[in-house]
């Protein structure tokens, strides 16, 4: 590749992007809120209403999907062609469009109608995400990329975090109204500010004078890898068509669709072993295992919340009666402001501190993110008294971070195995120290996602790029594992309580992909806990 001038960053449209960053955590952590109120609005079992996720979800994977195979059909990168600021553009209006969607949708009250509404949003998210990244990174110094894409993280985060609090402000008047009954008119209302700000952010890059974002690197075609992901998407489908006109169990469906994921895979890799022509990226093992680890990773991460909300209505299990809707935010808040915790500490390797100096910011910039959470919380006049003992939580993720000393394997590893221990705590145990062990899911899982990125992408040399956008479509694992657990709690012999074992068994699974991802790298001559470290 050729040299390229060292260049300032362009700090003006660089905010501009990140409020698109922080879109995408603001709408998928206010599907936690919005799950209980279709469940209770729309009568639906928890099976049903966790279908919010699979629309949301499963958008990201078709949206790069059909991106993928068209590129691969004309032989050239569409969104190279059309540069990256046009791409998102192209996003926004699509996701305006899918706010829009809403409003007849709200007012039909069909909630099949209200989810095929969040999947054009979603299919917006999809294009924005696959541009939003490498653009960030071509507004400045490509060696100072990385620094723009943890402020993205960072303020994704923080979306995740407000999300919860405003919608429910939105939808039910006030963060603890009990009494409040939800309108056409909070639904409109919502998503009519959605749509403006978000055709708003459109039309400023549009007659902003920002650079195209487009690259030279080669496009590499890979029609059986192609074939794989038809065949994969395909068998979904036919599991959809047949869960409508048969009456075969959910749990069935969900588990042949798990075993179809993987078994296809596997399969594909074991095909590009013998001969890899045709199937790029998806000949390297490694990338299989990130493929598999960024699937349980997202759907892990948002079924223990898709579910949260459920679980905190039952009876005995925090209170007597069980929390309505408009009470549930501030735990929601916190374990997405979880996920900020943990991410603004991995963002202090980003300011080079050394020694004493970053040793205390990693102590204490976490507890600071912890406060933000909390204060926000409290603007909006949610009782947080109870929440102050899960400093404990935070402080035993501090511990891990620093026993992982960034480095991704033993990092995933550590925090998997304690993520799953969380879970179990959290299944057998009720009251507010279960909701803090489920909400201590989300202090794990902050750093998990560029683990397993950096290890499946590993070694893949001209075919990172390729790589990059397959385990950007394993997020289907979110429109896939929650609905898993929801028919499991829907068993009346289990119930919602003892479904988390189902999150505890996906943690143990990522912590050993994560000593499979290490060992068949190992194999290639690299170590990545020896090569890579810092800013994960």
């Amino acid at each position: 590749m050729s040299q390229q001038t060292k260049q300032p960053t362009n700090f003006g449209a660089l905010g501009t992007l990140v409020t698109v960053f922080f879109f995408w955590g603001f709408i998928a952590a206010s599907n936690s809120i919005f799950i209980p109120f279709c469940k209770s609005h729309f009568a639906l079992s928890q099976f049903e209403s966790q279908l919010v996720g699979s629309a949301f979800y499963g958008a990201y994977f078709i949206g790069s999907l059909i991106l993928f195979l068209v590129s691969n059909v004309l032989g050239y990168d569409i969104l190279n062609k059309i540069g990256y600021k046009r791409g998102i553009i192209y996003g926004l209006l699509i996701s305006v469009a899918g706010a829009l969607l809403m409003l007849p949708s709200a007012n039909a009250n069909s909630f099949p109608a209200l989810l095929a509404s969040l999947f054009v949003i979603a299919l917006g998210f999809s294009l924005q995400q696959t541009a939003a990244q490498p653009f960030a990174i071509s507004l400045g110094d490509p060696a100072t990329g990385s620094h723009r894409l943890n402020l993205g993280g960072g303020v994704n985060s923080l979306g995740t975090t407000l999300g919860p609090i405003i919608v429910s402000f939105f939808l039910f008047g006030s963060v603890g109204a009990s009494d409040t009954v939800v309108t056409v008119t909070n639904i409109n209302t919502l998503y009519l500010i959605v749509a403006g700000v978000f055709f708003t952010v459109a039309m400023f890059f549009l007659f902003s004078k920002l650079p195209s974002g487009k690259n030279d690197e080669k496009f590499e075609k890979g029609n059986k890898a192609a074939g794989s992901l038809m065949l994969m998407t395909g068998i979904i489908i036919a599991i959809i068509i047949t869960a409508q006109l048969a009456e075969i169990p959910k749990m069935v469906l969900l588990l042949i669709t798990l075993v179809a994921v993987i078994g296809i895979l596997f399969f594909s890799n074991v095909k590009a072993q013998a001969n890899g022509d045709g199937w790029g990226a998806m000949k390297y093992p490694q990338l299989i295992y990130g493929m598999l680890g960024i699937f349980v990773y997202v759907g892990v991460e948002v079924t223990i919340d898709n579910n949260f909300g459920a679980l905190l209505k039952t009876p005995d299990y925090l209170t007597k009666a069980g929390l309505n809707e408009s009470e549930i935010s501030k735990y929601i808040s916190l374990y997405w402001g979880s996920l900020m915790i943990g991410r603004w500490t991995g963002a202090v390797s980003v300011f080079n501190l050394k020694g004493m100096a970053k040793i205390i910011a990693r102590i204490v910039i976490p507890f600071i993110a912890f406060g933000v959470v909390l204060y926000v919380n409290h603007l909006h006049g949610s009782d947080v008294s109870d929440l102050w003992g899960y400093a404990a939580c935070v402080a035993i993720a501090i511990a891990a971070f620093f026993f992982g000393q960034e480095k991704p394997v033993k990092t995933l590893v550590t925090v998997s195995i304690l993520a799953a221990i969380a879970m179990l705590i959290g299944t057998f145990t009720s009251g507010i120290i279960s909701v803090y062990a489920l909400m201590a899911g989300g202090l794990f899982c902050s750093v998990m996602w560029p683990c397993i990125f950096a290890l499946g992408i590993g070694g893949l040399g001209k075919y990172t790029g390729q790589g990059s956008a397959f385990l950007i479509m394993m997020i289907l694992g979110g429109a896939i594992i929650p609905p898993l657990q929801g028919a499991v709690g829907d068993i009346s012999a289990v119930g919602i309580h003892m479904s988390y074992m189902v999150a505890a068994a996906c943690f143990l699974f990522l912590a050993f992909l994560a000593l499979k991802l290490k060992s068949v790298l190992h194999k290639q001559g690299l170590d990545f806990d020896e090569q890579i470290g810092g800013g994960h």
